[in-house]
């Protein structure tokens, strides 16, 4: 009996996942909020989550990561070892994640800052300017929210209604981040 098995056993119950997505970044691109943000939404819509963060030398400018597990049923396990998605917003990322994708999984590259992806038959490339998108919108730091609406409009997982229910809770009403994480929101749903 392999690892699963067991787990299946323990649990009662197959394990219906939904999503393994790990988001990465530089530190100080908001990697761990936009985590937070998408745990948050897939709980208030009734989904099993999990949501791993990764801390330490990272975040003074490195590479950081989260790996978010959204499931319809109890998780068993929070380990992330096949990715469905990666949020990848900058080219170190990339280049250090892209390899533990699935076949079929989505791959989204910040194209501001890395350069288009190579070996990816069998993936779902979206290669988007998030932060020339969020620069447009007058502050590069909301790339995080460009990115997200790119990953909902493709993926379907969120509800773009219960996010926005949700920015005046994490922005603590304050009425200008609101308005232009709406904004960067938006964009990201446009994007192609």
């Amino acid at each position: 009996m392999d690892k699963k098995d067991n787990e299946q056993r323990i649990s009662g119950r197959e394990n219906k996942v939904i999503e393994r997505l790990v988001i990465s970044g530089f530190g100080g691109q908001g990697i761990m909020s936009l985590g937070k943000f998408i745990a948050l939404c897939a709980m208030r819509e009734n989904k099993f989550v999990t949501f791993i963060p990764a801390y330490g030398a990272e975040v003074r400018g490195g590479t950081s990561h989260c790996a978010i597990i959204i499931s319809d049923k109890a998780i068993a396990s929070a380990q992330c070892e096949e990715i469905d998605t990666l949020i990848a917003m900058n080219e170190p990322s990339a280049i250090k994640f892209t390899p533990r994708l699935k076949k079929g999984a989505h791959l989204f590259v910040n194209a501001s800052m890395a350069g288009k992806p190579r070996r990816l038959k069998g993936l779902h490339l979206h290669h988007i300017r998030f932060t020339d998108i969020a620069s447009r919108l007058g502050n590069a730091k909301v790339a995080n929210m460009v990115a997200l609406g790119a990953y909902i409009a493709r993926k379907k997982i969120l509800s773009v209604r219960n996010i926005i229910k949700i920015l005046p809770e994490i922005f603590k009403q304050n009425t200008l981040l609101i308005h232009l994480n709406e904004q960067a929101l938006q964009e990201g749903l446009k994007t192609k």
